[in-house]
């Protein structure tokens, strides 16, 4: 189920990017590249990932598999439907899109919190509550971006002020807790490192968490004081995740097989929590400089660190280490497919790490040329992953003769 929720959520990655190549009017400037990314990529891989994670941390079952395909169904279709509908200007479709998209948040969380009940082994409190919390940030944040397509006066009149609050809930609240709090744990298996809870791992939780949230408040109300408070928290916890990063990396194994397969996936998460930083400084040091007036939100300057760096690569780094680790297929399959997802490693690394940098230049500039860049080598650095790890799936599942 995991590995197939990645598989989809690469899918919407790779049209997220195409999205970029149409017409802005088409596109809705960056509106469908970055829902398609996010809402489709980035939530649809943390339905499929988030009860694995939380059902492998408390050494329990994971929950029916029903209900989990049923999450990341309603959380995938739900996302199609909003793209098409907003792009198609059907209302109706936007509206039922949205609906789905919320249920399969909420069936998301319960599919995470049921197995914890019979659980074997320690149940990582610090995750599962980062995880609950993240889940209720992105339902307000999709349910207000629900409301605002179905025309409801309250919200369309105030979507100046709530443009802001949606987002920060969605990207920082959402998407960078859950991926935040999975690395407390992903990142030092994936570096061979023993994993700690650090009081860095706790900042970590506590500053996504509670800084986006506030941030998102201080817009609506609005508060510079309250929004500045919870940028300062988003800081806090961004640096958090660095400094665990850090520590965790310097009592990393120092493997001597499968360089390549290592190389791609340590390092497409160092440059993940790199992007991070430095996305979470440009949207924090805004609402820094101008409180919570509307211009302390700007999409063109995060989206290349932030969507693109943090989310995107981490996802692409997450499933190449997953594939061979809990994909299907027996240890000589498993070899080979790590040998397969180790080719060109570090040209794939280079390209999609330029490619972040073209556009998180670019987009804040209106460089075209930066932007075009930018989008090309993205896409080439998705399809050459996206090629070898559908070859590797399909390796694993393929039976002999």
């Amino acid at each position: 189920m995991a590995l197939g929720a990645i598989a989809v959520a690469i899918g919407f990655l790779v049209a997220a990017v195409a999205a970029m190549f149409l017409p802005a009017a088409v596109r809705r400037g960056d509106w469908l590249p970055l829902h398609l990314a996010l809402a489709g990529g980035a939530t649809t891989a943390i339905a499929g990932v988030m009860p694995y994670f939380a059902a492998a941390l408390a050494a329990a079952p994971p929950s029916d598999a029903r209900l989990r395909l049923g999450a990341v169904g309603a959380v995938a279709l739900g996302a199609a439907a909003v793209s098409v509908g907003v792009v198609g200007a059907a209302v109706g479709l936007a509206v039922a899109g949205g609906i789905a998209f919320v249920a399969g948040v909420m069936l998301t969380g319960v599919a995470t919190v049921r197995p914890l009940a019979g659980a074997l082994g320690p149940s990582r409190g610090l995750v599962t509550r980062g995880y609950v919390i993240a889940l209720g940030e992105v339902a307000v944040g999709a349910s207000i971006a629900t409301l605002f397509v179905a025309g409801w006066p309250p919200i369309v009149d105030a979507w100046a002020r709530i443009k802001p609050a949606h987002a920060w809930l969605n990207l920082v609240g959402f998407v960078s807790l859950v991926i935040g709090t999975t690395l407390l744990h992903f990142f030092p298996t994936v570096v061979g490192a023993r994993i700690a809870m650090r009081p860095s791992a706790r900042m970590t939780v506590v500053g996504l968490a509670v800084g986006a949230p506030l941030v998102a408040l201080g817009f609506v109300v609005p508060s510079d004081l309250i929004a500045r408070l919870g940028a300062i928290a988003v800081i806090c916890g961004a640096v958090s995740l660095a400094v665990y990063a850090w520590r965790t990396w310097q009592t990393r194994a120092h493997w001597t097989t499968d360089p390549g397969w290592h190389r791609f996936a340590m390092g497409g998460l160092v440059s993940a929590i790199a992007w991070l930083e430095a996305g979470i400084l440009i949207a924090a040091g805004r609402v820094l400089a101008f409180g919570a007036d509307p211009a302390g939100w700007s999409v063109e300057a995060v989206a290349g660190p932030l969507i693109v760096g943090w989310v995107g690569l981490a996802i692409v780094a997450s499933a190449t280490h997953l594939v061979p680790a809990i994909g299907p297929g027996d240890p000589a399959t498993h070899a080979r497919q790590r040998r397969l997802l180790g080719q060109a490693a570090t040209e794939r690394l280079a390209t999609l790490n330029a490619g972040v940098a073209a556009l998180t230049i670019g987009l804040p500039l209106g460089s075209d040329p930066l932007i075009e860049l930018g989008a090309v080598l993205i896409t080439l650095g998705l399809i050459m992953s996206a090629r070898l790890l559908a070859v590797a799936v399909v390796m694993g599942v393929r039976r002999p003769g």
